[in-house]
């Protein structure tokens, strides 16, 4: 029989943390099979990883690869994944195993289903080192609990509501219909596995437990401020492709649209005032190319982006105007807990 989850570790030279993320793993039977995507890593990682496929035989698994970055892993254990359902725990993250154990319960009803849910949303929360109190991101209000759910009866989201990948658990088979490739060498496409599929999604399910444990702290992780600015030139690829997909996908659905457009101007602005922390010439100038291309491919979309409460943020005008922009960036972050 196949696996009722298959959870998809990307790691590269995480032998100092992955331990973590495997023991939250482990123990669960031959319901789970984890899957980790050694992605050409140089240290103790492989060796780490290959403990757990010998202590866990037919639950862990171990799956090596040339180096191509965090979506390519994220490929690779898609193309290998047996499970019905498909969760990625990166390497420095881990799970909490009580909510871990009531989503496997959940899972599996949907199994037994004659129509299986094609996507379970859980909540995560923040792990900053050395900051005591954690905010967790729940999406009650949006999304109402424990029922089955098409894209129609759900409701606004706040603007800390987002959909990110460590609140989604989806069908293994949507994930593939929706022929979901995350680009290599290529950092933030956790937003292009969060955003992509949403398209084939049919029904949802929140259940409202506190799974995911997202650690931040780190300053060499892709998400502090100083490495996003160094690499902003992936940033703005992969917000390019939100968009570009926004533009192109089929959505019937109008409130899976308002909340496609929500991501997008989220990401946009993100763009946008790290653009404007960079504070050069040349970053002020790829701002203002950012939204000129996206007002030629999609005028429809510019107005929508462009005019939200979020992308006005974005535009005010002068020093002074860029000033409050990364100011209310700042508050946001601290309201998230982020900072």
């Amino acid at each position: 029989m196949s696996p009722v989850v298959s959870v998809v570790v990307p790691a590269y030279n995480a032998e100092a943390y992955l331990a973590r993320a495997l023991d939250s793993l482990a123990g669960f039977g031959p319901d789970v099979e984890v899957l980790v995507v050694d992605d050409g890593s140089t240290d103790g990682t492989a060796a780490l990883a290959q403990q757990y496929v010998d202590a866990h035989p037919g639950e862990f698994h171990l799956l090596r690869k040339a180096n191509g970055g965090h979506g390519s892993a994220i490929n690779t254990g898609l193309d290998h994944a047996r499970g019905e359902y498909l969760k990625v725990v990166d390497a420095d993250d881990w799970v909490d195993a009580d909510a871990f154990a009531r989503v496997l319960d959940t899972l599996r009803g949907f199994v037994a289903g004659e129509r299986p849910v094609d996507l379970l949303v859980s909540n995560f929360v923040y792990e900053k080192v050395g900051k005591r109190t954690k905010t967790a991101v729940r999406y009650g209000g949006a999304l109402p609990r424990g029922r089955e759910l098409a894209w129609s009866q759900t409701r606004r989201f706040a603007k800390r509501q987002y959909l990110m990948m460590h609140a989604l658990i989806y069908r293994t088979e949507v994930l593939r219909e929706s022929g979901l490739r995350l680009p290599e060498h290529t950092f933030y496409v956790d937003s292009l596995y969060a955003f992509v599929p949403l398209a084939h999604v049919r029904t949802l399910y929140y259940l409202d437990v506190d799974l995911y444990r997202y650690f931040i702290g780190r300053e060499d992780q892709s998400v502090h401020e100083a490495v996003m600015l160094r690499r902003i030139d992936q940033q703005l690829r992969v917000n390019w492709m939100m968009l570009e997909h926004l533009s192109s996908a089929t959505v019937h659905d109008r409130r899976l649209r308002r909340y496609l457009l929500h991501y997008a101007q989220i990401t946009t602005a993100v763009s946008s005032v790290l653009l404007i922390r960079a504070g050069t010439p040349q970053a002020l100038a790829e701002k203002d190319r950012l939204w000129a291309r996206l007002r030629a491919q999609d005028p429809a979309v510019y107005r929508e982006v462009r005019w939200s409460a979020l992308g006005q943020i974005c535009h005010l005008p002068g020093a002074a105007g860029r000033r409050v922009t990364v100011l209310a960036y700042r508050v946001a972050q601290r309201a998230i807990g982020f900072s």
